[in-house]
């Protein structure tokens, strides 16, 4: 045991409540839910509008940054270049910000809100609701979860690579809050918690899709049984990664998934209807962007319902939750980009990735249910984890393509956590970008206990709870890093650009030329 690890006060206090919520929810599961769901209920009722407004200036500001005169400011030194390729970078991020989430529920949403249209009163099951569910899961896979990720990342990386300094997320917010170390350590240790349970939510669904899909091809029940095994076994599998680094198993794993979507996804355009596929994605983006304020800030406060908190309000939360962790470790990968190039790699080209993965596995379960009535929407209205396996069923080579998805999942999940246990051991290890082990090793077994946890005391609606109640203190942080980052620009000098050079050294030379010739 490293005793110096423990006597970091951000890891002692954050593990100590983690290790409370696992014991809390093994020993009354049932209580443990009750409370959760009150909880739930507490901060989308009275917080929701919090999220939806948070959410959208942030996006506001990092498109006004990305376009601005700091957008040419490099986040190192200013001779520095990319640390990795653009091709792993992106595989990077993409692996680390929500590769087994899109995998959950690039069919399961748009099926579920083709099946129940997301306003009351509107018919669904027909083209028309074709069209919003498709427009729909574009806006919540697009932009705005992305902004919640970069703000994270711009601070960190800035101070970490451009200041040298540690990567914390106290250490961002010093331009506000002071370095006061009350202050510094309340701050990381509800990073952490908020980390925790953001990870842990998505270790769930993805080990419930796991179970779904092991279901469909092998015939088996889905029961906890099999989800402790699956959690087990990936918990395995990304303490054995971890150990090896960065570049080496982290890197190997965000190539490896990358791969093989890219590969699921060029088979689905190929052998589903790719000309239907192809028009949705099309109308679908001119959807989302004549949406894109109106469901931005859509609430139901006139004629009530849930819908708008179920879904928008709990992925802005999830992302939220998540965003400690992303934010660090898309900080870490980005080291050698300028402000504009980091903003517009994060929020353009995954969100691109994600609608094109949406158009092709819901476009295609959207074309099967509208032309052949393959009831798999009221196959994911049943079991919301076979949406998957439900259209693979509907192509050819269907066992293989299901055990692809499978192994894919699995990938993305044991990338998603070995990124989490090295960035949650950096976090509570006063940022060093070696943590040790030992810090990976406690991380990696609380990730799993605490998904376990909530899967045993609640299913899907348990793992959503835990993180929409994590996150409502941490959007307090993310505006206040909004301030930090203006605060550190300001004083920061803009880099010259080719072409001022150019014209300096030309003036600088005329002027030489003039005083040699008098």
């Amino acid at each position: 045991m490293d005793r110096r690890v423990w006597k970091n006060p951000v890891f002692s206090v954050s593990a100590v409540v983690i290790t409370l919520l696992v014991i809390l929810g093994a020993a009354v599961p049932e209580r443990f839910g009750i409370v959760a769901g009150r909880l739930f209920n507490y901060t989308t009722i009275n917080f929701g509008w919090f999220y939806l407004i948070a959410v959208f200036i942030l996006i506001i500001f990092l498109v006004g940054l990305a376009i601005s005169k700091y957008g040419t400011i490099r986040l190192g030194g200013e001779d520095e270049r990319p640390e990795f390729s653009f091709f792993t970078w992106i595989g990077m991020l993409f692996s680390a910000g929500f590769g087994a989430g899109l995998v959950f529920w690039g069919v399961a949403e748009p099926m579920s809100h083709f099946f129940t249209s997301p306003f009351p009163g509107v018919e669904s099951q027909n083209e028309e609701a074709a069209r919003v569910a498709m427009g729909y899961a574009f806006f919540h896979w697009g932009v705005s979860q992305w902004a919640v990720f970069a703000i994270v990342g711009l601070v960190i990386a800035f101070l970490q690579f451009r200041k040298q300094k540690n990567g914390l997320v106290s250490t961002a917010l010093e331009p506000v809050t002071g370095s006061k170390p009350i202050v510094k350590g309340t701050i990381d240790t509800l990073a952490v918690i908020a980390t925790v349970m953001g990870i842990a939510t998505s270790i769930g669904l993805g080990v419930l899709q796991m179970n779904g899909g092991i279901n469909a091809v092998f015939g088996t029940e889905n029961s906890f049984g099999i989800q402790l095994m699956i959690i087990f076994f990936i918990f395995i599998a990304y303490m054995l990664s971890s150990t090896t680094g960065l570049d080496k198993g982290i890197k190997f794993l965000s190539n490896l998934n990358l791969a093989l979507a890219i590969v699921l996804l060029l088979f689905v355009l190929i052998v589903g209807p790719t000309v239907f596929i192809m028009e949705s994605f099309t109308l679908a983006i001119g959807d989302y962007f004549s949406n894109f304020i109106q469901y931005s800030l859509r609430l139901q406060p006139y004629r009530g319902g849930t819908w708008v908190r179920d879904w928008t309000i709990f992925y802005w939360a999830w992302a939220i939750a998540w965003s400690p962790y992303v934010g660090a470790f898309v900080a870490r990968v980005s080291r050698g980009r300028t402000i504009r190039e980091y903003i517009m790699g994060v929020m353009v080209i995954p969100p691109l990735i994600a609608c094109l993965w949406i158009a092709a596995f819901g476009g295609t379960a959207l074309w099967n249910d509208l032309n052949r009535q393959a009831g798999i929407a009221e196959a994911v209205n049943a079991d919301i984890t076979s949406a998957l396996f439900e259209t693979f069923s509907q192509l050819p080579f269907t066992a293989i393509v299901s055990s692809l998805s499978i192994l894919l999942i699995l990938t993305f999940l044991v990338t998603s956590a070995d990124s989490a246990t090295y960035t949650l051991a950096s976090m509570t290890s006063n940022g060093t970008l070696t943590p040790p082990t030992f810090a990976k090793l406690v991380w990696g077994v609380l990730m799993s206990a605490i998904a376990t946890v909530l899967l045993y005391a609640g299913g899907l609606e348990a793992l959503q709870t835990a993180s929409l109640i994590a996150a409502l203190p941490f959007t307090i942080i993310l505006l206040m890093l909004i301030f930090a980052i203006v605060k550190l620009l300001k004083h920061e000098p803009l880099p010259i650009r080719k072409a001022d050079l150019r014209r300096f050294r030309r003036l600088e030379m005329a002027a030489a030329n003039k005083k040699g010739k008098k």
